[in-house]
C-alpha cells in the first residue's frame, strides 16, 4: 500500500528536489503534463476567459471578429500555442516559433502593456488560485515560484515590458488591476457567450449549453459575474457543483501523478484533423488595427 502511494506521487518527489529559479522550465512541465494535467487547462482557459470582463480587451477581441466566426479555432490556437511553450520549453526551436506567430499576431493590432501584462498574470495566478481550490493537492510554494519564473520569461519573449520581478508584486499588480479594470460591457458578454459555450460543449451536446451555464457560473466570483452581465447562480447549484468538485479532488488523490505525460498538443481537434504547423496557427491579419473606442 505505501508502495502504490509513493509510486502515485513520484512526478511530485521529484518536483521537491529541483530549483524553482533555475529548475522553473522543468517544473512547469511536470505540473503541467504529469501533476495536474486536467486541472492545468481548464485553469487556463478559465485564465483567457478572464481577461474578457476588461472592456478594453473585449472590444478589440469582439472586433476582429474571430470569436464569432471562428471560436473553436480562436480556442485551439491560444491553447496549442501555449501547450508549446510549456512542452517544448520557451528556448525551444517550436516554442520561438510559437512566440513568433503569438507576437505577428499581436503586432496587428494597438495593445496597452498593462493589459498585456494582466493577461500575462492570468496565466500565473488564474492556475495557482484553482490549484489551490480544486486541485488534488495543493501547489507548493516551490511549483508557485516556478510557475511566476516560467512566466515572466514568456512575458520576455513575447516583448512584455515592466513585468515585476517579485512574487508578490505581481500578484498585488493582478488584483489591482482587476478591481480597476472589470466592468460591465456589451462586448464582455458577447466574446464571453461564444467561449462559456465553446467550453461547455466539451462536454455535453451544444443542445443542453442552457443546462451547462448555470454550472459554469458557479466557478465565477461576484465580481467577474458582474462584468460578464451573467446571472448570479442558485445558492443550492452552487453548493453543490462544490460537493461534486470536493469528490473529484478525493478520487484524483488516489490516483496522483500521471507516469505517462498528458500532451496538449497532440489532442484530437476538429480545427486541425490531419495535424498543425506552427508557422499556420493563429489568423493572418494584413493592416494594424486600433482597438474599437
Amino acid at each position: 500500500m505505501l508502495l502504490n502511494y509513493l509510486k502515485r506521487r513520484e512526478i511530485t518527489k521529484e518536483i521537491e528536489q529541483l530549483d524553482p529559479v533555475k529548475d522553473h522550465e522543468r517544473i512547469v512541465y511536470l505540473i503541467a503534463c504529469h501533476c495536474f494535467p486536467y486541472d492545468i487547462e481548464r485553469s487556463l482557459e478559465f485564465g483567457f476567459f478572464r481577461t474578457f470582463a476588461v472592456p478594453s480587451i473585449s472590444r478589440l477581441l469582439a472586433s476582429t471578429g474571430e470569436f464569432k466566426n471562428r471560436t473553436r479555432k480562436r480556442y485551439d490556437d491560444t491553447e496549442l500555442i501555449m501547450y508549446e511553450i510549456i512542452e517544448n520549453g520557451y528556448n525551444s526551436e517550436r516554442a520561438q516559433k510559437a512566440f513568433k506567430r503569438m507576437n505577428s499576431m499581436h503586432g496587428a493590432y494597438s495593445i496597452d502593456n498593462d493589459d498585456f501584462l494582466y493577461v500575462l498574470s492570468t496565466f500565473i495566478f488564474i492556475p495557482i488560485f484553482w490549484l489551490d481550490r480544486f486541485a488534488w493537492r495543493k501547489p507548493t510554494r516551490k511549483e508557485k515560484r516556478a510557475i511566476f519564473y516560467f512566466f515572466r520569461e514568456v512575458g520576455k519573449n513575447m516583448g512584455i515590458k515592466n513585468i515585476p520581478e517579485d512574487y508578490r508584486e505581481f500578484k498585488a499588480f493582478h488584483l489591482k488591476y482587476e478591481k480597476d479594470n472589470f466592468k460591465y460591457a456589451k462586448s464582455n458578454r458577447e466574446v464571453a457567450n461564444y467561449t462559456r459555450d465553446l467550453l461547455i460543449s466539451f462536454f455535453v451536446p451544444k443542445q443542453l449549453a442552457f443546462l451547462g451555464r448555470p454550472i459554469t457560473n458557479c466557478l465565477m466570483d461576484d465580481t467577474l459575474i458582474n462584468a460578464m452581465g451573467f446571472k448570479q447562480p442558485n445558492p443550492i447549484l452552487k453548493a453543490f457543483v462544490m460537493i461534486l468538485l470536493q469528490l473529484r479532488m478525493w478520487f484524483m488523490s488516489l490516483i496522483g501523478d500521471k507516469k505517462k505525460p498528458v500532451y496538449g498538443t497532440t489532442k484530437k481537434r476538429p480545427t486541425y484533423p490531419k495535424g498543425y504547423n506552427i508557422d499556420e496557427i493563429g489568423t493572418f491579419p494584413n493592416k494594424v488595427l486600433s482597438p474599437v473606442a
